[in-house]
């Protein structure tokens, strides 16, 4: 009684856009950014694990989960807590477990109760850096990280996915899953897989939204894991009536939530609007996101997901960089692929200060077509050409730079 007392209250003292009956875009667009200036204000510092502002930000999925009349699906009401006793040594892993050492997350879980035999799992992070001490791109004097694309976007994009899903006469049950910890190594979503408050044996399929609130002029969405069930590519395909620029890749693995859901052998998708130069930086602010763009990801989502409602469970397919042996670095290049490049070779979206390409000088735009003795065809060769080498070796790295081949002499 007390938590539900304290759900309504702070529904009320935050102003919460949400109500239980519209289905408008305006509406929806005008929830999309309140959420988001929500959990990227400045009084939630930057909501890292454990702290005051990521309870805040959980206690506001929360309300908006109780808003749309979805059931707590958690341990405790929305909420499942889960520890995490960081290891000192960078060899060993996190210990992730309920016994209250090291720090405490929370993951929020609402449910759409169809009464249905298998449910679709819908997620997205919460979390961020909170003032940088870990993960930051930023030199700078210390300043908080609000987050606003990573991943406020998400998180805001499931409610309203929520909001549209809720009224859907469904063959399907759904959850809804807003993770803690995905900054520090994917902690909250590796607990709730682990231990799900559903059976996963009845899910369908994952699908993960990290990062998209910044949708570019193109309107490219970066889609990985189309090759965990044969369906997706069709599928996707089908639902993109808004003529969004689809850049697919097969592999279920990546540095986001739903790689835990992948290696419980789910078919699962990622969708990702991609990098920009406000990453991981205090500069990923409300301001700058981008919400015409998150509604017509709210709206592809909607109807992705009603399109297999009418569709038998749906296969889990292994992919082909799946095995255990993907690539291992250890030197950097010290630039940020653009993800959503779908050319040949590895088109660079940035470069870091102090690393070897900015001291070869190379810049944002390059595309690099060969490393070493291996030509790159794609992200997956670059790294897997970049994990051959050693600090210290020297390498010529081949680019394009507008219409001109360069080769430049890089040392690790």
């Amino acid at each position: 009684m007390r938590k539900i007392s304290f759900y309504f209250l702070a529904f009320l003292i935050i102003g919460l856009s949400a109500c239980t009956d519209y289905t408008t875009d305006k509406e929806v667009l005008a929830s999309l950014k309140s959420d988001v200036a929500f959990l990227a204000d400045d009084k939630l510092e930057g909501r890292a694990i454990g702290t005051q502002g990521e309870i805040q930000a959980a206690n506001y999925i929360a309300a908006a989960f109780e808003e749309l009349g979805l059931e707590p699906k958690g341990t405790d009401g929305y909420f499942q807590e889960f520890s995490v006793k960081k290891s000192t040594s960078p060899h060993e892993e996190a210990v992730i477990g309920t016994d209250g050492k090291g720090v405490t997350g929370r993951n929020v879980a609402g449910f759409i109760n169809n009464n249905a035999v298998n449910t679709v799992v819908i997620g997205a992070h919460f979390d961020h850096l909170g003032y940088g001490e870990e993960g930051s791109l930023y030199r700078g004097e210390r300043a908080i990280h609000n987050g606003a694309d990573d991943n406020a976007s998400g998180t805001a994009t499931i409610i309203q996915v929520a909001r549209l899903l809720k009224h859907q006469n469904s063959e399907y049950n759904y959850l809804f899953l807003a993770f803690s910890g995905e900054e520090n190594g994917l902690w909250g979503s590796n607990y709730f897989s682990k231990n799900s408050t559903v059976d996963l044996s009845t899910v369908n399929y994952m699908i993960n939204l990290d990062m998209v609130g910044r949708m570019n002029e193109e309107h490219t969405v970066a889609i990985s894991g189309v090759g965990t069930n044969s369906l997706w590519t069709d599928k996707l395909n089908a639902a993109n009536s808004d003529s969004l620029k689809l850049v697919m890749t097969e592999s279920g693995v990546g540095p986001s939530d739903h790689t835990s859901f992948y290696l419980q052998d789910l078919p699962v998708l990622h969708l990702f609007t991609g990098q920009h130069e406000d990453y991981h930086k205090p500069s990923d602010d409300s301001d700058k996101i981008n919400y015409d763009g998150m509604l017509q990801i709210v709206h592809f989502i909607e109807r992705l997901v009603v399109s297999l409602d009418d569709e038998e469970k749906m296969a889990f397919t292994k992919t082909n960089d799946s095995s255990g042996d993907n690539p291992r670095f250890t030197v950097s290049l010290g630039v940020v692929p653009d993800y959503l490049y779908d050319g040949e070779g590895m088109r660079i979206d940035g470069v870091s200060e102090g690393k070897p390409a900015q001291a070869a000088g190379m810049e944002k735009g390059d595309i690099v077509m060969k490393l070493g003795d291996s030509t790159i065809v794609d992200m997956m060769s670059y790294m897997r050409a970049l994990a051959a080498f050693q600090l210290g070796d020297r390498a010529v790295v081949e680019y394009k730079r507008g219409g001109a081949l360069k080769a430049v002499q890089i040392k690790f």
